[in-house]
């Protein structure tokens, strides 16, 4: 079916599609500092409602999160759209060129917190249903969404709640819109993410600092304990020694080599990107060690004195911060355990912290779903999106793939340099109306796969 009316419908309404975005943004809703959050819970909660959805704020242990449904018929196809409402703290304002909460146009792109990460590319899946809605009476299919007002504190209680409510988000399709599109801008469509544990070591020598001459070889370095740790627990290969570690990590098959074989690569762009000038990988090399790979990553090293000049101590206490990035079967929980055991066989002094955790995400290619979603991409942006097997970071996809059970997408709408989480985060304004264009695509393609009224689709076939 053509959408030209739908199209036509949109292009009449961008002033006000732009309208609700300021209004949005305008309302704080910084999880970490638990500003504002539950006051624009209730402001996302009225839009909705406004699009001609049934709206409700739902508790969690934490911040609420929106929920929305509108139902066409209980045996027609179900897409759930995920974003997150909370977003980071805006700090240092002194490097905004505008208040961080006032938005505004510069230049074709909307400035503030929040255009980008996340508030514009979710309200696109809610202006997409209102846009369908006002020019053609009723939706194609079901839709359900679910906004959550802690993604930018690492989503501490989705999971628990999509458990407790798997029956109310039963789908056949999750969509997200987050993050960036291609540097070179063309469309992503990504399938899966990388998990993340995050630990912390702490080593503990003296009660105090001492002079390390007069104290020099009988009191214990704290810095040495975690050195020598690091030592058992990766080889001069890059191998990582903790015992059943790689457990769970498979090689890709051959459907993800070939979406990697067909990504662009651009070595020298990448130097400059990464700022790195013996960055000398081969393409599949890399996007391999990028979303297929696990790694063991030292983020932070803290002990003794870093300051101007010198100063000749034995420092009393070392912290070491560690992030791993998990694929496949790797279970961060598991991954803990066995750290934890490594550490207390090799140095039981040491403690250990866990700092928190994503499972890693992937949804196999060739679904049928997916390949909707690629048409549907392809009609909104006018070129073919490049289809990504894993984004290298981290979001709670799992709680879709692994606790729901459904096969889950991230199509970004967000321009390249969005700048999510610095200051001066924008989007482009065109981008804005794209992303609600592809929304109706999306919706407009999802709804043929749908089953005849009263006949069940086969397993499987999402």
């Amino acid at each position: 079916m053509a959408l030209d009316d739908l199209f036509d419908q949109l292009d009449r309404s961008r002033g006000d599609c732009l309208d609700r975005l300021f209004t949005l943004l305008r309302q704080p809703s910084v999880s970490a500092q638990n500003l504002g959050v539950r006051e624009c819970a209730g402001l996302l909660a009225g839009m909705l409602e406004e699009a001609g959805m049934d709206a409700a704020i739902m508790e969690t242990e934490g911040q609420p999160v929106v929920y929305a449904e509108r139902i066409f018929s209980p045996e027609a196809y179900t897409v759930l759209f995920y974003g997150h409402y909370d977003v980071q703290p805006p700090e240092p304002l002194e490097l905004w060129q505008s208040a961080p909460f006032s938005p505004e146009v510069r230049n074709g792109k909307i400035f503030g917190r929040g255009a980008a990460d996340n508030k514009g590319q979710l309200l696109a899946h809610v202006l997409a249903v209102r846009t369908w809605l006002q020019t053609r009476g009723a939706l194609p299919l079901n839709v359900k969404m679910v906004f959550e007002g802690e993604e930018e504190s690492s989503s501490p209680h989705l999971d628990a709640f999509v458990a407790r409510n798997r029956e109310l988000l039963k789908s056949d399709l999750v969509y997200t819109s987050d993050g960036p599109l291609h540097e070179t801008g063309a469309p992503l469509v990504v399938l899966g993410v990388r998990g993340i544990l995050y630990i912390e070591l702490t080593a503990v020598g003296a009660a105090w600092d001492n002079h390390s001459g007069n104290k020099g070889g009988i009191v214990p370095n704290p810095a040495w304990m975690l050195v020598d740790l690091l030592r058992t627990m990766r080889d001069r290969q890059g191998r990582v020694c903790i015992e059943g570690f790689a457990e769970g990590v498979d090689p890709p098959d051959a459907a993800t080599v070939e979406l990697i074989r067909r990504l662009p690569f651009d070595r020298q762009k990448i130097r400059a990107a990464v700022g790195y000038e013996g960055f000398d990988l081969d393409a599949e090399t890399y996007y391999r060690k990028l979303m297929l790979e696990p790694t063991f990553n030292i983020a932070g090293f803290t002990s003794g004195y870093g300051g101007e000049g010198s100063k000749t101590i034995i420092p009393s206490k070392a912290v070491l911060k560690v992030d791993f990035r998990l694929v496949g079967g790797q279970d961060p929980e598991d991954i803990f355990r066995k750290v934890c055991r490594h550490v207390q066989m090799h140095a039981p002094q040491i403690q250990v912290t866990f700092l928190g955790a994503m499972r890693p995400s992937r949804t196999r290619p060739g679904l049928p779903a997916i390949d909707r979603v690629i048409a549907a991409v392809r009609q909104a942006y006018g070129v073919e999106p490049m289809v990504q097997p894993s984004l290298g970071g981290s979001l709670p996809d799992y709680v879709w793939t692994r606790t729901l059970g459904v096969p889950s997408v991230l199509v970004p709408y967000a321009n390249a340099d969005e700048s999510n989480h610095a200051p001066n985060e924008n989007l482009d304004l065109e981008k804005f109306y794209t992303g609600i264009k592809c929304s109706l695509c999306v919706l407009d393609r999802l709804s043929r796969g749908q089953a005849p009224a009263g006949q069940a689709r086969p397993a499987g076939s999402a």
